[in-house]
């Protein structure tokens, strides 16, 4: 069976499509992305504009031709926190389906943890034991940790990669000033979950699952050996610390030269490096590791359970 899983994201809106079967991994066989930056679209009362509606609108609609071309069964449509938290969310919503021709699922923030940290238990096993997972996107950060499928506890805190590059960091390049600004402001927002998150068992896992970790540890991590031959990055805090400094001097459009960072993270990749790491040092982490699978993946498993798989004719 195919599938489809459109997630619409404060960056992006992006396509996976996988052959799925009973008992079996999802086989990735697509996968299409389009560049939006919601954020920047944002007007002064954090409604979405028009130009930002027909934007997505359009990603959408090429998403869903895609999906037809590859004779998806079933597209499972998400929408985060961008569409979720705009002023005009039920109209953003409203003209989204429009486009899709069927329902779109909203998800809550501590929803989209839990999905994002169903991927990655299932990425490495039950053998894994203790998870603590970041995941950052362009509008907040998700926290959940646990041993089990579920985790004991989710969080979601709006301290995305976009979300503060537009409220802290609106200069090209930043500087030292507005890294400590945003630091604070991290820190501020963090706080209240120490106590939730630190009363938990020590993790055995620390896992950072998306674009902009990934980014980040090709930049400032190094590689490790991962399960199956798969090469997983590992993220120390140091390392991310010590380049901190260094990327908020370097204008957007070089950054791009830098390993790692392609051309749709350069504007964020500070703030998402800054909020990770304050995250990081609140939880007393000093590395994590990278799992390839997020919340699509997450979408899709969960998907697959809920379905009734009919026993094979004898």
């Amino acid at each position: 069976m195919r599938l489809g899983v459109l997630d619409i994201g404060s960056n992006t809106v992006h396509l996976l499509v996988a052959d799925v079967s009973p008992g079996g991994r999802p086989l990735a066989t697509t996968s299409k992305r389009t560049v939006l930056r919601l954020m920047r679209y944002l007007d002064a009362d954090g409604a979405i504009s028009p130009e930002g509606v027909d934007a997505l609108v359009t990603a959408v609609r090429e998403a869903r031709k895609v999906a037809a071309a590859e004779n998806v069964a079933e597209l499972l449509a998400t929408a985060t926190s961008a569409v979720r938290e705009a002023a005009n969310g039920p109209a953003v919503i409203e003209a989204i389906e429009e486009a899709l021709d069927q329902p779109l699922q909203v998800l809550g923030g501590e929803t989209e943890a839990r999905y994002t940290f169903l991927a990655v238990r299932r990425w490495f096993g039950w053998s894994a034991g203790q998870i603590l997972l970041f995941d950052i996107g362009g509008g907040s950060l998700e926290l959940a940790a646990g041993a089990d499928e579920l985790p004991d506890a989710a969080a979601s805190v709006p301290l995305g990669a976009g979300r503060m590059t537009l409220r802290y960091m609106p200069d090209d390049p930043p500087g030292e000033d507005a890294v400590d600004k945003l630091r604070k402001h991290a820190k501020k927002k963090l706080e209240p979950l120490v106590d939730t998150f630190t009363a938990l068992p020590r993790p055995d896992h620390v896992v950072g699952s998306s674009k902009a970790i990934r980014s980040l540890a090709k930049l400032a991590g190094y590689p490790m050996a991962g399960w199956s031959g798969t090469e997983r990055m590992v993220l120390p805090r140091q390392s991310l610390k010590a380049w901190i400094p260094r990327l908020a001097r370097i204008p957007a459009d070089a950054r791009q030269e830098l390993p790692g960072i392609t051309a749709d993270r350069t504007l964020q990749i500070v703030a998402a490096a800054v909020v990770l790491h304050q995250a990081m040092k609140i939880m007393d982490v000093d590395e994590l590791e990278v799992s390839p699978w997020a919340l699509r993946e997450g979408v899709l498993l969960r998907y697959i359970e809920s379905l009734s798989w009919s026993a094979p004719a004898v």
